[in-house]
């Protein structure tokens, strides 16, 4: 997996100046929280986000699948002559039976044999996938479309927080500093925002520092904990303490032995531990609602391959590492759902390099306790017939990325605050939690 992997239409991860205030990012490999012209109030801030007493939180993991991925390929139609006319090369068999064809999910869909470690997940109805879905926006560049989907407004430009970061304002006070966190090199664009969120690639790297601003970040290297003891009284001084015994939880020691014990669980790849991460951090009790993480390579222009190749290899990783996690955190699955998306699909067509082009459609995963597993979500065409395609040439989006966004947070988290998550937006939510 890459984090910034190559795409055909620029770099991701840009950020406006003015989306820099309040965030979270890594510096010199150092966690380090960031605000803008911060002063006591932005420590009452934090201190007051000390871990509390009480149940156990839910959790919602976000995977960004970036690149776009087929959906077509990850979940094809079973019987539609049409796919194999327009994929000659890329379309699959889906012969019973046969150990690299398609496995049969409900008698009209199928699932790409690299995502085989999720089928017993489907067969017990923890896993939902969401078909013909994606961002109502056409636009084809990677960049746009990510921030859209990660913004939560596909329409619109400029919008100045993401909506995981608004999921955390509806859901309430911060209860803790993890409440928000990204297993990624700097913040995305879906945390961006006012409220509090960490990005940390590796908890092995983790540490504080309260830099006063971009520029003297290197030369002061203020310690967290020491400007807290000198600065606080009374209740912020109770809360700093609580808060520093929290952070101090995650030891180096402890985090590396629950590194050795899982090794053998999880496969090799920057997915999977960054996933193992996130379990660590679910298991540490530490009050995490939101998690993020993402992997790259999803752009198959050329040579994309079939039961072998660049998607089998990233399907392959994906399914190995979300089925790990899973098993992982046994006793928390009542209380974690995940999420995969992805900024679109790619052609119905095949090109002249064995590839796939951006397109428009694509599908989503979606697994919990929770989740009404064991159905493919979704308007999908009767057949990929060019008349019912969008543009004559791409899966049609009939379903809106926010449909299943808003019912996964607002279920989970119990929010009924659609509009504030998704301004502008005034669809219904598509039921695929309990």
């Amino acid at each position: 997996m890459n984090h910034t992997p190559k795409q055909c239409d620029g770099h991701h991860g840009r950020q406006e100046p003015d989306l820099l205030s309040r965030r979270v990012f890594m510096k010199s490999g150092a966690l380090t929280l960031f605000s803008l012209g911060a002063g006591p109030r932005f420590l009452d801030r934090l201190a007051l986000a000390a871990p509390t007493s009480g149940s156990r939180p839910k959790v919602l993991v976000s995977i960004f699948l970036r690149g776009a991925m087929d959906g077509l390929m990850a979940v094809p139609p079973l019987d539609d002559p049409n796919l194999h006319r327009f994929r000659p090369k890329l379309a699959m068999s889906a012969s019973r039976g046969a150990s690299d064809s398609i496995l049969d999910l409900d008698g009209r869909f199928g699932l790409h044999p690299a995502f085989g470690s999720l089928e017993p997940l489907w067969s017990d109805r923890r896993l939902a996938i969401v078909h013909a879905v994606g961002s109502p926006n056409p636009t084809r560049s990677h960049f746009d479309a990510q921030d859209y989907m990660e913004m939560g407004t596909p329409w619109r430009r400029g919008t100045t927080s993401g909506w995981l970061n608004r999921l955390a304002a509806a859901a309430g006070p911060a209860p803790t500093p993890f409440r928000a966190v990204s297993l990624t090199p700097t913040i995305p664009r879906s945390l961006v925002g006012e409220e509090p969120a960490l990005a940390v690639a590796d908890l092995r790297r983790l540490r504080l520092t309260m830099p006063w601003n971009d520029e003297t970040v290197d030369a002061l290297g203020f310690d967290l904990e020491k400007l807290y003891r000198e600065h606080s009284t009374g209740l912020l001084d109770r809360r700093s303490r609580e808060l520093f015994a929290a952070l101090r939880a995650i030891s180096q020691e402890e985090l590396s032995q629950y590194r050795q014990r899982r090794s053998k669980l999880y496969p090799r790849g920057e997915l999977a531990q960054s996933l193992m991460q996130i379990a660590f951090l679910i298991k540490a009790d530490l009050g995490l609602r939101i998690a993020c993480t993402e992997t790259g390579g999803w752009d198959h222009h050329v040579g994309q391959g079939t039961v072998s190749g660049p998607f089998a290899t990233q399907a392959r990783d994906l399914a190995d590492s979300l089925a790990a996690f899973w098993n992982d955190i046994e006793p928390y699955h009542d209380d974690v759902v995940v999420l995969t998306m992805t900024e679109f699909g790619r052609t119905v067509r095949e090109n002249g390099s064995s590839g796939t082009d951006h397109g428009h459609g694509s599908c989503m995963f979606v697994l919990g306790n929770r989740v009404d597993g064991g159905r493919v979500y979704g308007d999908f065409p009767e057949q990929l017939d060019p008349d019912l395609l969008f543009e004559r040439r791409d899966l049609p989006v009939t379903t809106d990325f926010r449909a299943v966004f808003s019912e996964v947070a607002g279920k989970l988290f119990d929010v009924d605050e659609d509009e504030r998550i998704f301004p502008g937006w005034t669809g219904g939510r598509l039921p695929v939690l309990w």
